[in-house]
């Protein structure tokens, strides 16, 4: 990020540069090195400029001198210190814990110790059920020792999974050969010079020759708390992950953040982007917290869990068992959203459930998937929706666009290549499924041939893209012209290719007025209303009402407009407005004056209809966000412009898509974090889900993200391509780098109107919300 701008110096207490303690149970099972585990070797410190002091840890931090003092004598001053001290072991304080024999697993000493006791002993018991023990007890079969684990606990890694799982790997590691006493309290360990048994509170014993003890850990704070830094369960960060003390920081399983103290690696790759971004004085939004999730292999067997999966916190679930491949899927649910999920067997959906959670999804998305089945094209689309900077591999904090980047620069084709250049899935394999998946989708969305070109019609033998670049080099003023210039066979030419060309003169004359303009509202003549020709050869109109909130003024407008011109029909319409139905020709012109809002006439494409929303905030107990102010300001900007085809935009104020976004062109979903933007949906033509496109955390960010969609999608877009089929053709990667990079975001809205300029009826629809 900022490589030249600190000179950067690493205490550590073990004598190793950093490596993977998730891999230890391969060390443990002796056909693993350190060397293979190890994330960054020496020459990797010395090639970045870093000083690494291995085996010198931190004995005192003088925070008014700004320094630090080692082991060692080493007197180091800081301009910014980081404590990423993280936790140690916790040691039941049982009789007999200092015997010969009793061990920790969390470092390499503690494998060494247990290596060198399989080389003697035949008897090993683990103490601890959770992951850490299992893979204890799976590296302790692997060295031929009679291996049982006593777990305190009615079933295994009941943080991890529920009831049902557990009981399912519990049977997979029976036949692997570990034995288990659940529910067992050790109230001693027995022996003389070494460890000879342990005794339990029920009066039994057991003969063991090594005890390892993995119940936990405890965050490692006694250095921080001495410096002054303040201490609850750990050491007390901000969003930034500072401390109480200036140039302090913390991050890891020493930090406690908004009360909760993360033993996962993956929280602390991103606490660690957050705090780069801070040091280096960039923008950034801060830490806002991590939703726990572990996804990993015990013991060979793929295991996903995340976040809540308590069934006493949770209203329902979906479960699915098969018995025959040994897989299970539960997926929890509370107030009808996505709150947690439990995979065994197969974890391949464990990225798209985390996005589910991380959304707060509706449930109804559990249908949908389970309707469309979890073959390729949905898990592709899973692949798609993600966005780059999801981390896919927690062991290595590895994201999905590090892997997809690798993939296209290096020109990767295996797991194998992609494992080896990126480190992903080379710790515990668990997000191998994963990127497998990410593996496929960026080879199938590599450059293709060029297709055979396709032409508008038969009337010319221009494609789309050719008739649209030819208008924009043509100073013609008429279609008739445009098409004389361009050798169209037939004069007058067809209805496709009628519609076609006005469309792109249309779209070609607005950009050039506006680049010779100085005004961004010229155009916007304030509430419009939209008409069109019905089938008997009457009119039908739609007085506009943004983001469907309407006035008792207006209402009583239109209903005296229905009376005196005696309007037949007056139908409610699916976005919530009104549609006036069954007006002759000549009444048309006034009618619209009648109403006081001017016809929203465009001599091309296809207008913006009302934008659909949710209820008004404080009548919907389950809404994070004002969906109808915002559906309105969105239809304010965008009601004058024409768009190549149909286009819908809904807003919903909670992530149960209540307002259609599921379904729509343009969606704005409302969530704790900010707005959710997302595109593509469709139920014309085609039923399509919305792909994710971004998070945005305040209001305008938000709007000005979809408005620039919709005018990205307006000025590109072919004639007749719904948004789904033009985003499907320029790639969700390249979508979601146009609309976040600022310079090309704010030339698409430099002519669109903002909401200071609403016109008096959006104004007071605006107030009454």
């Amino acid at each position: 990020m900022a490589p030249d701008e600190f000179s950067v110096t690493i205490f550590g207490s073990e004598p190793h540069p950093n490596y993977n303690r998730i891999m230890l149970s391969k060390v443990l099972q002796g056909d693993t090195k350190l060397a293979d585990i190890t994330i960054n070797d020496w020459q990797w410190y010395k090639d970045n400029g870093i000083t690494l002091r291995a085996g010198d840890p931190v004995v005192r931090v003088d925070t008014e001198r700004k320094q630090v003092v080692s082991s060692s004598g080493v007197i180091a001053p800081y301009d910014k210190l980081l404590v990423a001290t993280g936790s140690l072991p916790f040691m039941l304080p049982l009789p007999g814990a200092n015997l010969p024999g009793v061990t920790a697993f969390r470092d390499i000493k503690d494998c060494n110790t247990m290596l060198e006791a399989s080389k003697t002993y035949r008897r090993a018991a683990v103490i601890g059920g959770g992951l850490l023990g299992l893979e204890a007890a799976r590296g302790l079969l692997n060295l031929g020792m009679q291996v049982d684990v006593i777990h305190i606990n009615e079933y295994l890694m009941e943080r991890q999974l529920d009831r049902e799982a557990s009981s399912m790997l519990r049977r997979e590691l029976e036949k692997q050969g570990m034995n288990f006493l659940l529910t067992k309290h050790t109230e001693k360990i027995l022996g003389k010079k070494r460890v000879e048994g342990l005794l339990f509170k029920d009066g039994t014993t057991i003969s063991v020759d090594l005890v390892v003890i993995a119940v936990g850990v405890r965050p490692n704070v006694r250095l921080a708390a001495e410096a002054g830094l303040e201490i609850d369960r750990a050491i007390l960060v901000n969003d930034y992950m500072q401390t109480n003390i200036k140039d302090v920081y913390a991050v890891g399983e020493c930090a406690e953040h908004r009360g909760m103290v993360y033993g996962m690696v993956s929280p602390l790759y991103e606490q660690g982007k957050v705090l780069a971004r801070h040091i280096c004085g960039r923008e950034t939004e801060g830490y806002g917290g991590s939703i726990l999730a572990s996804h990993l292999k015990v013991s060979g067997v793929d295991v996903f869990s995340a976040g809540e999966i308590r069934d006493s916190a949770t209203d329902a679930s979906y479960k699915l068992s098969n018995g025959i491949k040994g897989t299970y899927k539960r997926v929890f649910v509370k107030d009808s959203k996505v709150v947690g999920a439990v995979l065994f067997g197969d974890s391949a959906e464990g990225g798209k459930l985390l996005g589910y959670i991380k959304q707060q999804a509706d449930a109804v998305l559990l249908e949908q998937d389970a309707a469309q089945g979890s073959g390729g094209g949905a898990d592709m689309a899973a692949i798609a929706a993600m966005s780059d900077k999801d981390t896919v591999c927690s062991c290595n904090g590895v994201s999905k666009g590090e892997i997809v980047s690798a993939i296209r620069e290096n020109g990767l084709e295996t797991f194998e290549q992609v494992r080896g250049c990126t480190k992903a899935s080379s710790s515990c394999g668990g997000c191998k499924p994963r990127v497998c998946s990410i593996l496929d989708y960026a080879l199938a969305n590599e450059e293709q041939p060029e297709p055979p070109k396709v032409t508008v019609c038969g009337c010319s033998n221009l494609s789309h893209s050719e008739l649209r670049e030819a208008i924009v080099r043509s100073s013609e003023k008429d279609a008739a012209a445009v098409r004389r210039s361009l050798g169209w066979q037939t004069e007058n030419g067809c209805g496709v290719c009628q519609a076609a060309v006005s469309y792109y003169m249309g779209v070609t004359a607005f950009l050039r007025k506006a680049e010779n303009s100085s005004g961004t509202d010229s155009e916007h003549s304030g509430a419009s209303l939209a008409f069109s020709q019905l089938a008997d050869g009457t009119y039908s109109i739609m007085p506009r009402m943004y983001g469907g909130l309407t006035t008792a003024d207006q209402l009583r407008r239109i209903a005296e407009v229905v009376d005196r011109f005696s309007i037949p029909h007056v139908k409610l319409t699916s976005a919530g407005g009104l549609d006036l139905q069954g007006i002759a020709a000549g009444q048309v012109a006034a009618v619209g004056a009648a109403l006081a809002m001017p016809l929203a006439v465009s001599r091309y494409g296809k207008p913006l209809g009302t934008v659909i929303t949710g209820a008004v905030p404080k009548y919907d107990s389950g809404a994070w966000r004002d969906s109808v102010e915002m559906g309105a300001r969105l239809e304010w900007m965008l009601e004058g412009f024409a768009f190549p085809a149909e286009f819908t935009a809904a807003v919903s104020g909670s992530p149960m898509h209540r307002a259609g976004t599921l379904t729509a062109d343009l969606g704005i979903v409302g969530t704790p974090a900010g707005w959710e933007i997302y595109a593509g949906g469709s139920r014309v033509k085609e039923l399509r889900a919305p792909q994710l496109i971004g998070v945005c955390c305040g209001d305008e960010e938000a709007i000005d993200i979809a408005a620039a969609f919709a005018l990205w999608y307006r000025e590109e877009a072919e004639y007749g391509e719904y948004a789904w089929q033009w985003m499907d053709r320029i790639g969700l990667i390249p979508l979601r780098e146009g609309l976040f990079n600022g310079d090309f975001r704010n030339r698409l809205l430099a002519n669109v109107p903002v909401a200071e300029h609403m016109s008096p009826i959006a104004e007071a629809l605006s107030g009454s919300i």
